[in-house]
């Protein structure tokens, strides 16, 4: 049974710092592109950060690039986004999701927002930025 799931979040100042965690169970990274997604507390759902662990190639959305960083530790077979210089803006909830690199071979898909687009969607875990 594949699984995903996130820990990590919790309340931090502004100009902060948190690692989320995204522990998967039942594939393995190599084959598909991992993704964090958020979504604030009335808002839609923004797409993060994308990472094709199988190259080592990242994407991320403007609002966070170079202050987030989106890895992973295949040994534990878990993703992580770390967050940097933390603004209130950034509270929401932030989700990991797997795709299959097959879904999307030959397309210039890099992440998208919506469960959709995914094979695999976690749980959540909470980010709160305030002072």
């Amino acid at each position: 049974e594949v699984q995903l799931v996130e820990s990590g979040g919790g309340l931090v100042q502004p100009g902060g710092s948190l690692r989320l965690a995204c522990a998967a169970s039942g594939f393995t990274f190599d084959d598909y592109a991992m993704s964090w997604v958020r979504q604030a507390p009335g808002k839609g759902r923004q797409w993060v950060s994308t990472l094709y662990a199988y190259i080592g190639d990242t994407h991320y959305a403007d609002s966070v690039k170079g202050r987030f960083t989106i890895s992973t530790d295949n040994a534990k077979n878990t993703l992580y986004l770390q967050m940097n210089s933390l603004q209130p803006e950034d509270t929401a909830v932030y989700y990991c999701a797997g795709v299959n690199l097959g879904r999307y071979l030959g397309t210039s898909w890099y992440g998208g927002s919506e469960k959709t687009e995914y094979d695999y969607w976690g749980q959540g875990t909470q980010v709160t930025v305030s002072s």
